[in-house]
């Protein structure tokens, strides 16, 4: 797909949309719905009725880019969300995953990352 920079984030729209919306109408819904700056260069990734189409709205310093990709066979795997939740944020690989067709809800294993005050093995420094 594309390589995104660590500072933007992805934002799931939970309510399944019009896919005639075009940039005007997504633009729209970042704003009304989602409540976000649809200015602010992160992702928005909105998904049609039918479930086998997805856009994705994003600012690209001077104007939307609009990503469409629609199934040929098949549906999209919504991930689940708990009432009233209008977006989720996604990880850039969850979106790669989530646009190549894999279920998003599968347990994932818990992030894990190397404390400053663990005390360092002296057999493992050798």
């Amino acid at each position: 797909m594309m390589g995104l920079p660590s500072g933007v984030k992805v934002h799931f729209g939970t309510a399944l949309v019009d896919m005639r919306n075009g940039i005007d109408g997504l633009r729209a819904v970042v704003e009304q719905t989602l409540e976000e700056d649809p200015y602010s260069g992160h992702l928005f990734v909105f998904v049609g009725k039918a479930k086998d189409k997805v856009k994705i709205l994003f600012w690209d310093r001077n104007g939307f880019v609009l990503y469409l990709k629609r199934l040929e066979q098949g549906r999209f795997q919504l991930p689940v969300v708990r009432e009233g939740q209008r977006h989720v944020e996604m990880e850039a690989t969850q979106l790669a995953m989530f646009l190549d067709g894999i279920d998003l809800n599968a347990k994932r294993l818990a992030r894990w990352s190397p404390s400053i005050e663990r005390p360092i093995d002296a057999d493992r420094r050798s």
